[in-house]
């Protein structure tokens, strides 16, 4: 066996060879890309003829140079940094730091402790894909959320008649419409009922505009306090850039969102990830897409719900215990689940029950629903590996008697 640490970096990587009694066999550091991948593939080829002994220890599962590795054959193991860190101090008491000291660590870990870290699972091209868009998507959205707020920190100091006729949708492309119409106070009190009509119909309002702009239109005209004259035009250009930025992320989320769900739609998993509870084609792209559809990744389903981050952990000493959330997780895939197992509380009568035991066991509103999500996690597993489509009954007929009786 060769034990192989890659400490990765932007611009180059910095490699360390052991062999099985932790011996350096060679160190090296090699620049990013295809010449970089061709120097590491040739030190490796030094020491070992077949790439399946090859075990390489590296803090990412993904990227261009972890793509490399797994197709070249090596067994590609992914460190979280946490555990890295500790590994450090278990080798290094002088808290001494390098990279080339860190790929050393690496090295040592896959030579010790590999059976403690997940191999590197061999997504579908699709599924990385998926990926791809899903993370994009999402990002786009945080972003239009930092957008908004910071379009209602601006109309709060000069224009707070718009806040009061919209509230907290400022994204909403008929707030939008009208803020483009009516940067500025002055202008918002000039807009008629018929204008005011007229543009949420533009954006998207299909039934009650009148009524809709009659409101509008008296927010707008209410009495509030006047910046100066200076102030208030250059806010107004403010939230007409602003404005302007809103629209285009709104138009280039419903671009990529079309494309997410075409893409989602030819997974072979998207119909079984489409039957559970609460899971659209947003939800079910983002759940498929950072679970993986390698089958060989959560051989149990415990292992599924820890990435998720659904499952607790128990801190015990002595006499004293505690239950908390879990804190190590994929940060993205644990948000999917909380709103997944939000929807899913309309959308499944055990799924609600199972919500209601845990409130009335005194559990608060997110603490429910992460044992809520845990157990829907549990069921895409089961759904998954048997590649079966979600029973309700299955799922949840003991809750439905538990809350019938």
């Amino acid at each position: 066996m060769l034990y192989v640490g890659i400490d990765w970096a932007e611009r180059h990587h910095d490699v360390c060879l052991l062999d099985t009694e932790g011996r350096v066999l060679a160190r090296a550091r090699v620049p990013d890309g295809v010449q970089g991948v061709g120097r590491l593939h040739g030190l490796l080829a030094e020491h070992a003829h077949d790439p399946a002994p090859v075990v390489v220890g590296i803090e990412t599962d993904r990227g261009l140079l972890v793509g490399a590795l797994v197709a070249a054959g090596y067994q590609v193991h992914a460190v979280n940094p946490l555990a890295a860190s500790r590994s450090r101090e278990r080798h290094v008491t002088s808290r001494a730091k390098s990279d080339r000291g860190d790929a050393r660590v690496l090295a040592e870990v896959m030579r010790t402790d590999r059976h403690h870290h997940r191999q590197v699972a061999g997504d579908s091209e699709l599924a990385e894909a998926l990926k791809v868009l899903a993370r994009a998507h999402q990002r786009l959205i945080w972003t239009r959320r930092q957008q908004a707020n910071q379009l209602r920190s601006s109309l709060r100091e000069f224009y707070p008649a718009a806040l009061a006729a919209f509230g907290a949708e400022l994204a909403d492309p008929q707030a939008l419409a009208v803020l483009a119409a009516a940067p500025t106070p002055a202008q918002g009190r000039s807009l008629s009922v018929a204008q005011l009509a007229e543009l949420l119909g533009a954006a998207g309002r299909q039934r009650g505009a009148p009524a809709r702009a009659v409101a509008v239109q008296q927010a707008l005209g209410s009495p509030q306090l006047a910046a100066p004259e200076p102030v208030t035009a250059a806010y107004g250009q403010v939230v007409t850039a602003t404005v302007g930025i809103l629209l285009e992320l709104n138009q280039q989320i419903s671009a990529l969102e079309e494309d997410l769900t075409k893409a989602f739609e030819t997974h072979p998993d998207a119909e079984i990830l489409r039957s559970l509870p609460g899971l659209g084609v947003v939800l079910g792209t983002r759940v498929l897409a950072e679970f993986g559809d390698d089958p060989t990744r959560s051989h149990h389903p415990k292992a599924r719900k820890a990435d998720a981050g659904t499952a607790p952990i128990t801190r015990a000493s002595g006499t004293g215990q505690v239950v908390l959330a879990r804190v190590a997780r994929n940060k993205r895939l644990a948000d999917a689940c909380y709103l997944w197992a939000f929807s899913a509380l309309t959308r499944s009568a055990g799924a609600r029950a199972y919500y209601d035991q845990l409130r009335a066991q005194g559990a608060t509103h997110h603490q429910a629903l992460r044992g809520l999500g845990n157990r829907l996690v549990g069921s895409l597993h089961g759904c998954l590996r048997h590649h079966t489509i979600y029973d309700e009954h299955q799922a949840w007929s003991h809750h439905i008697k538990a809350a019938a009786a």
